[in-house]
């Protein structure tokens, strides 16, 4: 099983830490498990594992989506191609077939996406975990890696005190900075520079932004939704976004599934430029023409709020937004009025705070690992005290809702335990 000749071959059964309990860690320990002779630790900062998957299910859990290979993996922007591989390997399909293994079977919905059948992450979580322990994985709770010891082993927080851990390699699935209270802190992002890692840093992805509403509007409007509506946005360097969709006006700003879609977009531009604007199209199933020929149609005695409400179907929200963006003399002239609702600007001042995002952005750039997942640090120094693999949200890429943070988690964490196995010289099954 193992070549004793080789330098990357334990003389012993090898022992694998895997430190992270969401989906890329769990994935990992599977895998690994799946090795005869090899003995898998995961440990995780939390009491149990799974929290911001627990999470992502509140709602009914997204587990991936079901469009072709090609569209999915473009998903993924600039990290298309560095991910095909571990999509190709473990992508929809595969993760659907992996979940019916474990006696969780799904379904396709309206927009492609794909659920478990009762719609629950907590029966997945714990069909999975069943089957880890069965395997034979142990799991240290309450465990925060700190990094390495003196003698380079893995130095843990406990409730006990620090503990240090001796393993032949480690899988990092730490998760990024979003959503701390569930244990993705972005804290190990200094304990891997200081070893020469290089790390992106780490942004807000799928997440919200400031406009600065009136007291008036925010007071009146916070909370209520935005639905069908339609954004266009184009930014400096040419890259161009256009959809339908929804989302929520908060007490700040603007946020939800429409918003988070062209967050990135908004985001890089928002740090070139200091704010950005999108186009918010209030009616998109109506023509600009028809729309200008309705708003200039006689009313008569009527209010102005009365006719868009008669004629367009505009009020509640939709018909406060005209006011709060175009103002009184913009709104009471017909061409104005309906360019605005075809094209309303919205600018946007700032991300929301990262750990209110959904995901982040950056992480350990691919451009400092070796192949397998491996990480080695930059140019000139040191080497890490033992090999070091990393997975999941951690790595430096993005993706939108939609099952695809989830899919390349999964995808991560199995391409890190085959790199480990590689590494070690274990072939993987």
């Amino acid at each position: 099983m193992t070549d004793s000749a080789s330098p990357h071959a334990p003389s012993h059964s090898p022992r694998i830490a895997v430190i992270g309990g969401g989906p890329a860690g769990l994935m990992a320990a599977e895998v690994l498990a799946a090795q005869p002779g090899v003995s898998v630790h995961l440990y995780d900062a939390m009491p149990s594992v799974g929290r911001k998957f627990l999470l992502a299910g509140i709602g009914g859990l997204n587990l991936t989506h079901s469009e072709p290979l090609e569209s999915f993996v473009g998903r993924y922007g600039e990290r298309s191609a560095v991910l095909q591989p571990m999509l190709e390997a473990f992508g929809a399909e595969q993760l659907r077939a992996w979940a019916e293994a474990l006696g969780v079977e799904t379904f396709v919905g309206s927009s492609g996406r794909v659920f478990p059948k009762d719609m629950k992450a907590a029966p997945l979580l714990r069909a999975w975990l069943h089957r880890l322990r069965a395997a034979g994985v142990q799991f240290s709770m309450r465990h925060r890696w700190l990094g390495w010891g003196d003698d380079g082993s893995l130095l843990f927080a406990t409730p006990l005190g620090e503990q240090r851990v001796q393993a032949d390699a480690v899988v990092l699935a730490l998760g990024g900075g979003s959503w701390a209270r569930l244990g993705s802190d972005g804290a190990w992002v200094p304990v891997l520079q200081q070893r020469g890692v290089q790390v992106a840093p780490l942004r807000p992805a799928n997440c919200g932004f400031d406009v600065g509403w009136t007291p008036h509007f925010s007071s009146r409007f916070a909370g209520q939704p935005f639905k069908s509506v339609a954004i266009r946005f184009t930014d400096s360097t040419g890259r161009t976004f256009h959809r339908k969709g929804e989302f929520v006006a908060t007490a700040t700003g603007v946020e939800g599934s429409l918003v988070y879609a062209v967050s990135h977009l908004l985001r890089d531009e928002i740090e070139a430029h200091g704010s950005a604007t999108f186009l918010l199209d209030l009616l998109p199933d109506k023509s600009a023409e028809q729309v200008l020929a309705e708003v200039r149609h006689p009313r008569g005695s009527r209010s102005l709020s009365s006719h868009l409400k008669s004629r367009l179907g505009l009020e509640g929200i939709k018909a406060a937004m005209l006011h709060e963006v175009l103002g009184k003399d913009a709104v009471a002239d017909p061409a104005q009025l309906a360019e605005g609702i075809k094209a309303l600007p919205v600018r946007v001042l700032i991300t929301r705070p990262i750990d209110e995002a959904i995901s982040t952005a950056g992480g350990v750039m691919w451009e400092g690992m070796a192949p397998g997942l491996r990480v080695a640090p930059g140019a000139g120094q040191p080497p890490l005290p033992l090999p070091v693999f990393c997975a999941g949200e951690m790595l430096d890429w993005e993706a939108p809702t939609g099952g695809y943070l989830l899919t390349a988690c999964f995808a991560s964490g199995k391409a890190a335990a085959e790199g480990v196995l590689s590494y070690i010289n274990l072939p993987d099954e």
